[in-house]
């Protein structure tokens, strides 16, 4: 069952230790088929050397294991209310990288303060509360997604154009269409961490980019008028000769 898309999403975990997100087997991906209403996602302390394709555990939209033989990772319920509350995503990438983890701890949003972060979030990454004693005791990671859905309602944010967000003084969870540009997603993230952690020391100036500059960054790589890479151009290129 799913075989290409465990295949996929094998392979964006993969990706974790290549792109020094991850140490030890702290993270993982999960990718998504809507029509059959699966996701697949990585089993639950398995090191990445030593898992293949069919390790990977398909569960469906109840957070129910339909195949495999592992227990699946234990921040399945996280992505099962992800799946389940943003409908347009099609892969999770969760991990405890550290400069995101560091924003995480102090509670902070990610700010936007580089053209590397509007180029992908367009606007602050937030940062969702910490779990109560109450709401870790009664399901920690099914909370742990409710509280990421309720901080993204609160502050009316797009998941599509956030794609990624952080969990007060426990990490960062980044989405996308596919698993593996929730990779991608992460690495941005972590590198905009790392980029504004160093800008917030240099200075006490207010240096969010502005609203200008986030819109022209973010906008030429999304949206219907972007231009940014071989297959936005192609696609401009087209239009103009209809």
């Amino acid at each position: 069952m799913l075989e290409d898309l465990k295949q996929e999403v094998y392979e964006a975990n993969m990706q974790l230790p290549k792109l020094d997100l991850v140490t030890f087997t702290w993270g993982n991906v999960s990718g998504i088929d809507r029509e059959k209403g699966l996701f697949v996602i990585k089993p639950s302390g398995v090191a990445y050397e030593d898992m293949q394709p069919s390790d990977m555990v398909v569960v469906n939209l109840k957070g129910e294991v339909v195949e495999g033989d592992m227990n699946p990772s234990s921040d399945t319920p996280t992505h099962t209310y992800l799946y389940n509350h943003f409908k347009t995503i099609g892969g999770i990438t969760h991990t405890h990288s550290p400069w995101a983890v560091s924003f995480a701890a102090a509670k902070l949003d990610i700010p936007a303060v580089s053209t590397t972060h509007a180029d992908t979030f367009f606007g602050d990454v937030p940062c969702a509360p910490a779990l109560t004693d109450e709401q870790i005791k009664e399901g920690y990671e099914l909370n742990t997604g409710k509280v990421i859905v309720d901080e993204f309602d609160k502050r009316h944010l797009d998941p599509d154009a956030v794609p990624a967000v952080l969990v007060s003084q426990h990490g960062p969870f980044s989405w996308g269409p596919t698993p593996d540009k929730s990779v991608y997603n992460a690495k941005v993230l972590e590198v905009s961490a790392e980029i504004a952690y160093h800008g917030l020391q240099m200075t006490r100036d207010e240096i969010h980019v502005p609203q200008y500059l986030l819109d022209k960054h973010y906008y030429r790589k999304h949206g219907k008028n972007a231009y940014y890479g071989q297959d936005n151009a192609k696609s401009k290129d087209h239009a103009a000769h209809e």
